[in-house]
């Protein structure tokens, strides 16, 4: 919200010596936040001048000059020679001119200087060029504006461009800021200035007149609330459309974000914000019957005044005459009914329509507008009355009108704000500041309460809110009120101690161990957006690249990537490509994060939305929880490019397939568990190099080598590694704890073996056997080699592990080592026909 300060002087005492950065801070204190400053920028002498005289000069571009002299007054320098190339002036005019140096907005400095073979000396200004408006077809002429000052007058006050306006972001529960009327009465608030309601008119002024047929028929009302409450008409006759907006409307109108449009539109959009109430005018003589306000019909139309023909829904609130639709209520009106350069006769609409109503219509039409982001906060509902007899005062006083007081119309109901109670020590313990009863009661009245004291002390008062205030709902808004009152800064900062035996839960430890130890091993996190493609759900979420139900989205962020991800791969490819595009080559990435695994024939999504502001009921609850696909917390790397860079005397060392392992050993030793290797397939990585991960037999994940063609559909040269590990699966796995192992002093025994079995048995089920057969003794085993050719029979291979024993409690001797050893041999051999390589 713009509040131009010579406005807010009207009706609330601003000091003289008062700056735009003092009001900002009086505002910060009752709790808006401050935005900005906006002024004219330009700086005099700029100054009334009368033309006396000019010569058409003919240019050899096809372009007719004025030689202009233009009397500025004495002490000005008198009669001035300017060059102008506008044509819609005479002799005998005042205008505006800026003479030598002034600064108009841009900035664009003036100085005598020579044009068309004359030295002009200074520039006759239109209204853009003071910037005053959009307005640059000619010169401005003062009598335009209805101003006839004397030659010399300085040009900046006379037009109000000395003013300035503050800015404030108005949130959306305290949509009365929206006005003068609402900022001054805050202002006052905070410094104890006087205030000066503009809405405070006895009845019989604001009355009008009755004859105009008016009715509300609304069969469909949203949530029972009717789409509107009140609906008054006032009728001005011959207006006089042409007279000119005075400049101090203009400059305040221009101030407020607002341009101008015309005499009539201005005086409605000026009103609106003095009072906070949007108000609309209709050419009298357009409408056909009298207003109904009701909602759209099926495959109803309007034509609105943007000039865009509006398919309508039936929920959408109309303004409608016996021709139809004239106007979408409290958004915009229709084009047929406008006023516009011919209108004679104006019929002036102030309503009070129901805040949601407004507030969908707007959004469905994509139309925000000054009135709907009152209408849909909520305005004042003893205003509308007052208004329209503001309006048509300034349409009187402004535009030639008379004031047809016994024609109109009104529709209204009896005004109900329901009341509160307020327990006495309720505010003081809520906001942790000792508050007086009488500090409680006079904050509550201040702000236009109407408070009564219980009878019995004990119970407080009952609290009425003022009617500009729908925000006040509960005690608990009631007690914010008194806490911005009575200033901020008397709240104690205070840190609130934490419960005994809380924090993390076991899982969100284990997560962040997790992230952590990846971090520390060299990783870069990367987290991405949830949504990808189907095909890309398909290829890295399946094992064989099948088809599996994928979740769309009603309204995804990008419409080609619709689908919530099954997999962190494609977020990860797509950050890659990012970098590699960038000239970032050499990658290692992780991200942790939530993928959407949902069960194949279930549907997902629920077609009703529970209505917003009621709270759901168990059932509706449930509902939605069932509509939610099931989602697991992932973890998943990538490598590309080189893991050691080329450095003198180190050659590059190119990521492989180990590294992922390395990666996946990482999470398992922050997680707390044994994560097995075995070979597998899927459908995005090459065979031969992929492996599926378990943990006690449940697989968890899988790591590989993408094929050539998907790194390279994604724009990835050379070699690319992934692998990605179902985080929750694996920490419930682990456990709640990890208990390191105790470390023995004594040395360790190192032997070797090497064992021939069948091709297809894998090296991770032949470890296993090993391990189990060896028993307690054995402290490490790693497989060393695979060997397959000469001297290994055909079909066959031979695997060397290095096993390293040690004891706790003694120094082993290599006949207990060897035995050990022999007894893994011998479960091998029994499992898979295992034999010794000679």
């Amino acid at each position: 919200m713009r509040v131009p300060l010579s406005w807010l002087r009207e009706y609330v005492d601003l000091p003289a010596e008062a700056t735009p950065e003092d009001v900002l801070a009086a505002l910060v204190r009752v709790g808006f936040e401050e935005e900005d400053v906006h002024r004219f920028e330009l700086q005099g002498p700029i100054v009334v001048g009368e033309v006396v005289e000019f010569v058409e000069e003919p240019q050899s571009n096809g372009k007719t000059i004025r030689w202009c002299q233009v009397d500025v007054g004495e002490e000005h320098g008198g009669v001035r020679g300017i060059v102008c190339g506008a044509r819609n002036f005479f002799v005998g005019d005042k205008v505006p001119v800026t003479l030598p140096g002034a600064v108009l907005p841009g900035p664009f400095p003036i100085a005598a200087r020579k044009t068309y073979g004359h030295v002009s000396d200074g520039m006759i200004a239109s209204a853009r060029e003071l910037g005053l408006g959009e307005e640059h077809d000619g010169i401005l002429r003062l009598v335009e504006l209805g101003i006839d000052a004397p030659v010399g007058t300085d040009a900046i006050a006379l037009l109000g461009l000395d003013d300035a306006a503050v800015e404030i972001n108005v949130t959306p529960d305290r949509g009365y800021a929206l006005s003068i009327r609402g900022v001054a009465r805050e202002y006052s608030h905070s410094t104890g200035a006087a205030f000066r309601d503009p809405a405070d008119r006895p009845w019989d002024e604001v009355a009008p007149g009755s004859g105009f047929p008016i009715s509300i028929d609304d069969h469909a009302p949203i949530r029972g609330r009717a789409g509107a409450t009140e609906f008054v008409a006032r009728v001005v006759r011959d207006v006089d459309p042409t007279k000119p907006t005075p400049a101090w409307m203009i400059a305040r109108l221009t101030l407020a974000g607002i341009r101008s449009l015309g005499i009539l539109i201005d005086i409605t959009n000026y009103v609106m914000l003095e009072l906070g109430q949007p108000i609309h005018g209709y050419d009298l003589d357009k409408l056909q019957g009298g207003i109904t306000v009701r909602r759209a019909r099926v495959g109803e139309k309007l034509e609105t005044l943007d000039g865009k023909e509006r398919a309508l829904d039936p929920e959408d609130l109309l303004i409608t005459d016996d021709s139809g639709p004239i106007g979408l209520a409290g958004v915009m009106g229709g084009g047929a009914t406008e006023m516009s350069g011919t209108t004679r006769n104006v019929l002036i609409e102030a309503a009070t329509f129901d805040t949601v109503s407004i507030a969908r219509t707007a959004r469905r039409h994509k139309l925000p507008s000054e009135a709907s982001r009152r209408f849909e906060r909520g305005v004042d509902p003893l205003v509308p009355f007052v208004a329209a007899r503001r309006v048509a005062d300034l349409m009187v006083e402004y535009a030639g009108a008379t004031s047809d007081e016994e024609y109109g119309g009104a529709v209204f109901a009896e005004v109900f704000v329901a009341g509160i109670e307020l327990p006495p020590l309720f505010v003081p313990h809520l906001i942790g500041v000792d508050y007086t009863p009488g500090q409680i009661e006079s904050a509550l009245r201040l702000i236009g309460c109407e408070v009564v004291e219980a009878e019995d002390d004990a119970a407080g008062w009952h609290v009425i809110p003022p009617s500009w205030r729908p925000d006040l709902t509960d005690k608990w808004t009631l007690a914010e009120e008194v806490a911005r009152i009575e200033g901020y800064d008397r709240i104690p900062s205070v840190l609130p101690l934490p419960p005994s035996g809380r924090g993390l839960t076991a899982a969100q430890q284990g997560r962040r161990r997790v992230a952590n130890a990846l971090a520390a091993a060299g990783y870069i996190e990367t987290p991405s957006f949830g949504f990808t493609t189907e095909e890309q759900n398909d290829l890295h979420g399946s094992p064989s690249g099948a088809r599996l139900p994928s979740v769309k989205l009603a309204n995804p962020l990008d419409g080609q990537a619709p689908f919530l991800r099954r997999s962190l791969i494609p977020g990860l490819l797509q950050v890659a490509h990012r970098n590699v595009s960038r000239g970032f080559t050499d990658l290692a990435l992780f991200e942790t994060g939530v993928v959407f695994l949902p069960k194949p024939g279930v549907a997902y999504g629920t077609p009703h939305v529970p209505p917003l502001a009621v709270r759901p009921d168990a059932a509706t609850l449930a509902e939605l929880d069932g509509s939610i696909p099931p989602q697991h917390r992932h973890v998943a790397v990538l490598l590309a490019g080189n893991l050691v860079a080329k450095q003198p005397g180190v050659a590059p060392v190119a990521a492989e397939l180990s590294d992922a392992l390395d990666a996946v050993r990482t999470i398992a030793g922050a997680a707390g568990v044994a994560i097995d290797v075995a070979q597998g397939q899927r459908a995005a990585l090459h065979p031969g190099r992929t492996g599926v991960l378990s943990v006690a037999g449940t697989e968890v994940g899988y790591v590989g080598e993408l094929l050539p063609a998907v790194a390279e559909a994604s724009d990835l040269p050379g070699r690319v590694v992934v692998a990605e590990v179902d985080l929750d699966l694996v920490l419930s796995l682990a456990g709640e704890k990890v208990v390191a192992a105790s470390l023995s002093g004594f040395p360790a025994a190192t032997q070797d073996v090497s064992l021939v079995v069948p091709a297809d048995v894998p090296a991770a089920d032949v470890r296993a056997a090993l391990v189990d057969g060896a028993g307690e003794l054995l402290e490490s085993l790693r497989l060393v080699d695979d060997y397959r050719g000469q001297g290994v029979p055909e079909g066959a291979k031979s695997l060397t592990f290095a096993l390293r024993f040690r004891a706790s409690d003694r120094t082993l001797t290599a006949a207990e080592a060897t035995e050990a050893k022999l007894a893994g041999v011998a479960a091998a051999a029994d499992r898979f026909g295992a034999a010794l390589r000679e």
